[in-house]
């Protein structure tokens, strides 16, 4: 039998979100030295906190969206400088060591209105009485 997990707690929702914040502002003023990162805006969607706060999933893509495996590559790569400047500018104990994914809220997304649009399912949604 499956192991149902646990939804996340306040905690990690708020020190998700702390992270994500200060990761946007480091991102906008750095200037990185990889290549596949020179001159590519970032959008970070979310951060999952692990419960102890020691690890957290960054879920980033590039503005656009081109290129996208080669800058979540290039955002692990240079996952412990990002890593060191949030320690300074975080109050946290601990800072958490940072592990970038692939953000596919957007895709998702797109799917999604191709999917409404289609003629047989708009039919069925019809005008709202």
């Amino acid at each position: 039998m499956k192991k149902q997990a646990k939804p996340p707690s306040q905690r990690q929702l708020q020190a998700g979100e702390l992270i994500r914040r200060a990761l946007v502002d480091i991102m906008a003023r750095e200037d990185f030295r990889d290549p596949d990162l020179h001159g590519v805006s970032i959008t970070v969607s979310e951060v999952r906190a692990a419960p102890d706060l020691r690890t957290a999933r960054v879920f980033a893509a590039p503005l656009g969206g081109k290129n996208t495996p080669e800058v979540v590559a290039a955002l692990n790569r240079c996952a412990k400088f990002l890593r060191g400047k949030l320690g300074r500018e975080l109050k946290m104990r601990s800072t958490p060591a940072l592990r970038f994914e692939i953000d596919t809220t957007f895709d998702t997304a797109s799917e999604m209105n191709a999917l409404l649009a289609r003629p047989e399912i708009a039919r069925d949604l019809g005008p709202e009485n």
